[in-house]
């Protein structure tokens, strides 16, 4: 299993989740466990998902997830488990 750690953050608007989710499901990535919370009308969103058998490779996904993070008005971010674990011990 390859894990990755999606974060999501801007502005609150309606379909934030639902476009997110739809990309993911369209490119045969796993959502593993999600987290979402609101506030003050501020968006944040957590998801650890699994890539194995993901149709794009990451860099594909990172400028895919960029892109739709711009038409919705959010930061998109993707990292690999193993960088994002590492970067955390610090």
């Amino acid at each position: 299993m390859k894990k990755t750690i999606i974060t999501v953050v801007g502005k609150d608007s309606v379909g934030i989740i639902a476009k997110v989710c739809t990309y993911l499901s369209e490119n045969q990535v796993n959502i593993l466990d999600i987290s979402q919370t609101i506030v003050q009308g501020y968006f944040n969103m957590m998801m650890i998902a699994d890539v194995n058998e993901a149709t794009k490779d990451f860099v594909g996904l990172s400028n895919d997830l960029e892109k739709i993070g711009e038409e919705i008005g959010c930061i998109i971010k993707i990292q690999r488990e193993d960088i994002f674990n590492k970067m955390h011990r610090l």
